[in-house]
């Protein structure tokens, strides 16, 4: 496959990523904040975002399965993750946290166990997309092409 073929994939990629709701216009701000002088930038940003969230998930079912749950502990780690969800775009995460922290204000334990397992799956579904997109952008990049600048005008 030539450059040109591998940035239209990656078009065709991206648009799709932001027409299903997985991603918003602020992983497209990321992308126009990486420049030669930083042409990881995007990738160092959404591996972190990997990172936290794989922690905070972990931090979350643990505070769940407590006998007495600390839901202002829950809330916390839910803020964070909202947080860190909205600043790469991750659409779905973060409006699936945020269900997630009205549930925590009622203090109901079943429907914050069943955000919870809401918030992974959108987690895990877009984490998919993101390596996806990644890899794409690498093989674009290895073949000697760069990445597009993208406007939401799609």
């Amino acid at each position: 496959m030539d450059v040109g073929q591998m940035r239209r994939q990656w078009m065709d990629y991206i648009k799709n990523m932001f027409m299903e709701g997985f991603l918003d216009g602020q992983f497209l701000q990321l992308q126009q904040l990486q420049d030669e002088n930083n042409p990881e930038f995007v990738f160092e940003v959404v591996s972190l975002f990997f990172d936290d969230s794989e922690r905070i998930l972990k931090d979350l079912s643990f505070a769940l399965e407590q006998q007495s749950v600390d839901f202002r502990k829950v809330d916390a780690h839910v803020h964070q993750f909202k947080g860190s969800s909205a600043s790469i775009g991750a659409q779905g995460v973060k409006n699936a946290c945020i269900a997630f922290r009205n549930f925590c204000e009622e203090q109901n334990i079943d429907a914050c166990r069943r955000c919870l397992q809401q918030v992974k799956q959108e987690y895990f579904v877009v984490k998919n997309k993101l390596e996806t997109l990644l890899r794409l952008e690498q093989q674009i990049v290895a073949a000697g092409g760069s990445i597009p600048i993208m406007e939401l005008s799609f």
